[in-house]
């Protein structure tokens, strides 16, 4: 395999975002008069369902309840991204170990960078600006969001899409994933996956994965991604 191109998933790979995510979710239910409180147990298992309005849409239903319709889903969806980012705007975020080092390392390699997340494209813009101070166009060549697919993770469309726009054979690319959801996701478009458990995902079962590693620093990687002159 010649390697030509890193994808990586957005909360929970790239950053520990899921948390923001949950209290960014509990603010709007309470603007929105909703008795709804999302505990950390709550959201671990909501997770498994991917993609915020089919999170809300599933916890309706889980529930009983008859509202909020899907519309007003859509409209609670929009106000969660809007507090999400001024959650994140308020410095509370950081990249995981290594992921910047990482990145650098495969630019300066001549290794291309891409995004294929279930999280719309407002949420990855705000984490780019978070961490790196730079649009997410400057970061990442491709970014293929879970709002341009027909079906979300764990099926293959994003990755998928992602690989078109890279104009890439899976074989020339790994994808780095947190969850079972990503892993099934990355496995079903053809690629080897790096998996680096996060902080609502290490109790699930990566079977399948290439690679399951605690964090991208540098002694944990995998040969294929030791660039630089002293792999």
């Amino acid at each position: 395999m010649t390697l030509r191109a890193l994808i990586f998933d957005v909360d929970g790979t790239l950053a520990e975002t899921e948390e923001a995510h949950r209290r960014a979710f509990n603010r709007t239910f309470d603007e929105a008069g909703l008795d709804w409180c999302w505990t950390v147990a709550d959201y671990k298992r909501l997770l498994k369902t991917t993609g915020g309005k089919e999170r809300i849409r599933r916890h309706r239903d889980d529930i009983g309840a008859r509202m909020p319709d899907d519309g007003e889903i859509a409209r609670l969806h929009r106000r969660k991204t809007e507090i999400y980012g001024e959650i994140i705007a308020g410095g509370e975020l950081s990249l995981r170990p290594g992921v910047a080092q990482l990145i650098q390392a495969a630019v300066d390699a001549g290794i291309r960078v891409a995004v294929a997340t279930t999280t719309n494209l407002p949420n990855v813009e705000t984490l780019c600006r978070a961490c790196w101070g730079r649009p997410a166009t400057e970061v990442f060549e491709v970014i293929a969001a879970g709002d341009q697919v027909a079906a979300k993770k764990p099926a293959p469309d994003v990755f998928e899409l992602a690989l078109s726009r890279l104009d890439l054979d899976p074989s020339q690319a790994i994808a780095f994933e947190d969850s079972l959801n990503g892993l099934k996701s990355a496995r079903g478009a053809g690629l080897k996956v790096v998996v680096t458990p996060s902080a609502y995902t290490a109790d699930e079962d990566f079977t399948g994965a290439e690679w399951v590693i605690p964090d991208l620093t540098r002694p944990n990687l995998p040969a294929p991604l030791l660039f630089g002159p002293d792999r």
